[in-house]
């Protein structure tokens, strides 16, 4: 009952954003080929100002025509395209410009009549990219910069997007490499003509560039190659030793023996080394952006708990691109898209990802098991909002309702939990498998049986919630729909995974390393599951755990401690003062907290101690977590 509910919500919000589509000038999609193809010209030479300067050649008959920018961006699962950064639009034909109406309804939407006589149409505009983080992702420096050919074209209405061919160029500032599944056709001097493709494929495809270049080779000999394309800040950053090349060889083998197929004819990981064009991680059925910080090898040993992201947004070429939910799938860039199934598509990429950085070799099962303590803790203590209002399923709207940008309360809130939620749901899963087969079947049958056919196909293969109840039913017959809506609906605790798999979730109150790293990177001080809040390192407060201590004692995020027990600051002083409270019953941890330009002190009745995540064995059960985590 309750999923027929969230299908019917589903559907009117779909019909409500097809209705408001529908209201505006532009023609409906068609699956018929488009006659011509868009000859695309973009220049890249302009780092220092961070412009990208796009021309391009769209066929075209007389009368009207609609261009599209796009909007609905795969990999961010929202209406996130970045038409604030287009300027200078310019469209003419035989020489003579044209006048163009934004439609009023959909911003995405330029409409121009093209006349008597003219076969073509030519666009001229710039993507004004980001000068610094507050407006968007850096995605230009005076070293290296990410192409992305979303945020510089447009598209003729009409027509689905895969049936719509593309020739592509880029010029590039004088002497720099690139990397990018396209498929180079000629170069012009530091100019790249790419061989034609479709529209759809061209947008999946971007392009990291450099001064500072480097390309390794992480499957020799293989028919469909696979390679780590990387740019950086400076020579010094692309010195990668054999044993780090090593284990993302092994990656590439362990997804291999994982799937038993892959969907690509080459792959690239396209890498950046930066502290100045912002990192990423977005996902491509030919290749992945991931943007690191520039020291990502060189302080190898720091930096471990950012490993993962190579795992994760290869598996999406599986999880993600190969296979992708039924409602997620639009035939254009402009179609909203539908979220439902991002507890498979993200939810199972997450739990691959840190499984495979074990795999691999990326990770070692300490650290695993450290980050897997971590997760778990937040949906045994750290979200009361799942417990109380919220369920997973609803948090697959959050690409489209808060888009990414900062909550006040998230612990309450929620956000995109279908990522962590739903990697506990699929260890869950593994669990259950294991249970009903008796320890014969895993979560390894569901990979290889729902991604791993038609190897060498990048086609999309859509599919819909009662397909994954079939292929789970078919390895291990249960009520699977039933299963899953509890934990994608309800409201309990999602630790059931770390129980089945032979661990026990506790709290000391000694940090693991993988807590530490996290605080270390994210530059804070975690006293989520003591106190209830963390604090940055300059004394403001981030999220406050709701209903928590520190909430009730009146601390909300956005304030700033200034001092602990009439001492400045520090968060070593207010871990010690977190430990003697538990000595001393009557003792209270005093906080001057700044709010606005007001003071006021803040006494915390808090006597439990510090309190950190760990996994520890329950030696009364085998422990499958140790098979989950072994190499095949």
């Amino acid at each position: 009952m309750k999923f027929t509910r969230l299908a019917a919500a589903l559907t009117a919000s779909a019909l409500a954003l097809a209705s408001l589509s529908a209201l505006a000038d532009v023609p409906a999609a068609q699956n018929v080929p488009y006659q011509g193809s868009l000859k695309i010209s973009v220049d890249a030479t302009d780092v220092a100002r961070r412009i990208f300067r796009v021309h391009e050649v769209i066929p075209a008959q007389p009368g009207p025509l609609t261009l599209l920018y796009p909007q609905w961006l795969p990999g961010n699962h929202s209406p996130t395209g970045p038409i604030d950064k287009l300027a200078g639009l310019v469209v003419t034909a035989n020489g003579k410009t044209l006048p163009w109406t934004r439609d009023s309804l959909d911003v995405y939407a330029f409409h121009v009549v093209v006349p008597e006589g003219s076969t073509q149409v030519e666009a001229q505009f710039q993507y004004l990219s980001p000068q610094d983080r507050r407006q968007g992702r850096v995605v230009m420096t005076p070293e290296m910069l990410n192409l992305q050919w979303n945020a510089v074209t447009l598209y003729p209405a009409g027509y689905y997007t895969r049936q719509i061919p593309a020739q592509a160029s880029v010029k590039l500032p004088v002497g720099w490499q690139a990397g990018t599944a396209l498929e180079v056709a000629s170069r012009d001097g530091d100019t790249i003509h790419f061989k034609p493709i479709d529209y759809e494929n061209l947008v999946d495809s971007p392009i990291y560039a450099g001064k500072y270049f480097k390309r390794l080779d992480l499957d020799p000999g293989a028919k469909a190659p696979v390679h780590m394309d990387i740019v950086a800040d400076a020579p010094k950053y692309l010195d990668v030793k054999p044993e780090q090349l090593q284990l993302f060889r092994n990656l590439v083998q362990q997804m291999y023996k994982l799937y038993g197929a892959h969907h690509y004819d080459h792959y690239d990981f396209l890498v950046s080394l930066s502290d100045k064009m912002s990192g990423n991680g977005l996902e491509h059925h030919r290749s992945s952006e991931d943007g690191t910080s520039a020291d990502f090898f060189t302080e190898w040993k720091k930096n471990i708990g950012a490993r993962d992201l190579f795992s994760h947004e290869f598996n999406h070429s599986w999880d993600g691109k190969y296979r992708r939910g039924a409602d997620l799938y639009t035939p254009t860039f402009n179609v909203p898209m539908g979220d439902s199934l991002l507890w498979v598509y993200e939810g199972q990429t997450q739990f691959w990802g840190q499984v495979m950085a074990a795999r691999s070799g990326l990770w070692d099962e300490q650290h695993t098991r450290d980050t897997l303590a971590y997760v778990a803790a937040t949906y045994d203590k750290g979200r009361p909002g799942l417990a109380s209002w919220r369920n997973v399923q609803d948090t697959t709207n959050d690409p489209v309702i808060a888009q990414r940008a900062p909550l006040p309360y998230r612990n309450y809130q929620a956000s995109e939990d279908y990522y962590s939620a739903g990697q506990m749901i699929w260890l869950d899963v593994d669990g259950k498998l294991r249970e009903l087969s008796h320890g014969k079947k895993n979560i390894d049958a569901f990979a290889k049986a729902f991604f791993g056919m038609d190897s060498g196909q990048w086609n999309v293969n859509t599919y819909t919630f009662d397909d994954v109840v079939k292929t789970l039913d078919a390895i291990a017959p249960f009520d699977w729909a039933s299963y899953l809506r509890a934990r994608l609906d309800g409201h309990g605790p999602l630790t059931g995974g770390i129980a089945s798999h032979g661990w026990k979730l506790v709290y000391t109150d000694q940090p693991s390393d993988a807590v530490k790293a996290a605080e270390k990177r994210r530059h804070q001080s975690d006293f989520m599951y003591s106190l209830g809040l963390s604090i940055g390192s300059g004394g403001s407060i981030g999220d406050v755990l709701w209903d928590g201590p520190a909430f009730k004692a009146g601390i909300s995020p956005g304030m700033s401690v200034i001092a602990v027990n009439g001492h400045d600051y520090d968060a070593d002083d207010l871990k010690e003062a977190v430990a003697a409270a538990v000595k001393d019953k009557n003792q209270t941890i005093e906080l001057l907290v700044k709010n606005f330009n007001e003071y006021k002190t803040v006494r915390i009745d808090y006597h439990d101690g510090l309190k950190y995540p760990h996994l520890v064995r329950d030696t009364s059960k085998p422990d499958t977590l140790a098979e989950l985590l072994k190499a095949l």
